[in-house]
């Protein structure tokens, strides 16, 4: 089997169809998550602990030219070294807003596959107990 076609192989199977199917929905996912983050709860935990905008925290860690403003944009701009960690705080809301409504998911999908492991099979016996049932209640009719 040449390279080529063992690899074809490969990827056409179901598991990685359905990975790549899975990343793609998850980097669409994320995008939702980071605007549902900066747009819709940041503001509302900026209100809450007096107007913060978390994007907007930062240490500078060198000298401000004096021909350079002093917000964030225009420092990472001119090159001064910058501790940016606010951006790291919105960040990790992310990832928590993310893994919890992932976890609310999988909880979801769980519970289902329990309703539907419980639920009782309907289980169709065999033509013949079918038959030989059919034949002892007709035996019993006088």
């Amino acid at each position: 089997m040449s390279f080529l076609s063992e690899f074809r192989e490969f990827a056409v199977k179901g598991n990685v169809v359905d990975l790549a199917v899975g990343v793609i929905i998850g980097a669409a996912f994320g995008k939702i998550v980071d605007s549902l983050v900066a747009d819709i709860i940041m503001p509302i935990v900026g209100l809450v602990f007096g107007r913060l905008d978390f994007s907007n925290l930062y240490v500078v860690l060198g000298s401000i030219p004096a021909n350079v403003a002093n917000n964030l944009a225009d420092l990472k701009k001119a090159g001064v070294p910058v501790l940016a960690y606010g951006n790291f705080i919105t960040i990790v809301v992310n990832f928590v807003i993310l893994a919890f409504v992932i976890f609310l998911m999988v909880k979801q999908i769980n519970r289902l596959r329990r309703k539907q492991e419980e639920a009782p099979a309907t289980v169709v016996p065999p033509e013949d107990i079918v038959l030989l049932r059919e034949i002892r209640d007709s035996l019993k009719r006088p």
